[in-house]
């Protein structure tokens, strides 16, 4: 069962568009909470290393909740989303762990791989991390687009038996079929984005390869700009797949969310420019699968009035209410909406 936050969403007045809200949602300024987290590495089977980011309340207590946060295309611990919902679960005594993927972030130096959407097997063993770390906790998984694909994926994959402490699952703004993204995100209408991610992928893999020198990445060539091309020339040879095509095809998590055991919570909108809200349409979802699809609300925007939210973050409040076990969401409801 997944715990509800009954307030509708409702655009701020002046963010009516997908566009609009999706800017809007990366332009406000997010936490300006300062970094004090704890450090831990996750060794995995190819001796690559991930890195964790633990922030843990001062009145935790060993068997209290804790999260994992997931980033998504081209995040990491510091994307405003990941430190802005962590501190608001630090509030409310929830222990948070925010990933840095293979390659990411501050872990870029500890990967000879990078990330992508078939990395399933990275967040079980962080699961796994986690539960050593913390082994009478219950944990809930937080993963935002990208993230949310690799989460749902996982998800399908475990089926009954869930790594570590798992017990509940958010995917936010998933991109469930990859196939239907890229060629969406390809469109001349979506030029802007198109080129704002694949810059972002070429600058991130290029200083990746500097970084590490027996790096697998391959080096992306002078003019590439588009989704389909960076992923049949460096992510496909990169990572081991044919091409862009087969990469897609076998790591889409959408087929696989008919299998998921663990009760999981999907957000996302009709109007995210980036994950069209159509791909969801023909989902085949299990008993255990809450699936919102709200008319507005772009890519990780959802800006509402202040009037509904303090902060106007829409999406935290929705996400921390899943988040959070049934017992501590019934003592912790109003705080944690005033203090948004």
């Amino acid at each position: 069962m997944i715990d509800s936050f009954d307030l509708p969403f409702r655009p701020h007045r002046l963010l009516r568009s997908g566009h609009s809200q999706t800017l809007m949602g990366w332009l406000l300024s997010g936490s300006d909470q300062p970094y004090t987290a704890k450090r831990h590495e996750v060794i995995l089977d190819d001796y690559d290393r991930l890195l964790i980011h633990d922030d843990c309340p001062e009145a935790w207590q060993p068997g209290d909740r804790t999260a994992l946060l997931i980033h998504g295309l081209s995040g990491c611990h510091l994307s405003t989303y990941m430190v802005r919902i962590a501190g608001k679960l630090n509030r409310l005594g929830i222990r948070t762990f925010r990933l840095d993927m293979r390659g990411a972030g501050a872990g870029m130096s500890l990967a000879r791989n990078v990330y992508h959407a078939g990395r399933s097997d990275d967040l079980a063993r962080t699961l796994d991390a986690i539960a050593r770390i913390c082994p009478a906790s219950p944990t809930a998984m937080l993963g935002f687009s990208l993230g949310g694909a690799v989460t749902l994926k996982m998800l399908g994959e475990c089926g009954g038996t869930p790594p570590g402490n798992l017990d509940r699952a958010v995917a936010v703004c998933p991109p469930v079929d990859m196939k239907h993204c890229a060629d969406s995100i390809s469109q001349p209408r979506m030029q802007m984005y198109e080129r704002y991610v694949v810059y972002g992928l070429r600058n991130h893999v290029s200083q990746q390869r500097n970084k590490v020198s027996d790096s697998f990445l391959v080096e992306p060539r002078r003019g590439l700009r588009g989704i389909w091309q960076f992923d049949n020339e460096v992510t496909a040879p990169s990572c081991g797949f044919e091409s862009a095509a087969d990469y897609y095809r076998r790591c889409s998590s959408g087929p696989l969310v008919p299998r998921i055991r663990v009760p999981t919570l999907i957000l996302t909108s009709r109007d995210d420019p980036i994950v069209p809200g159509e791909q969801f349409d023909d989902l085949c979802l299990p008993r255990a699968v809450t699936l919102e699809i709200t008319q507005h609300g772009g890519h990780l925007g959802f800006i509402c009035s202040a009037k509904d939210v303090a902060d106007r973050r829409w999406m935290d409040q929705r996400v921390i209410a899943a988040a959070i076990s049934d017992a501590t969401m019934a003592n912790r409801r109003n705080r944690f909406a005033v203090e948004g």
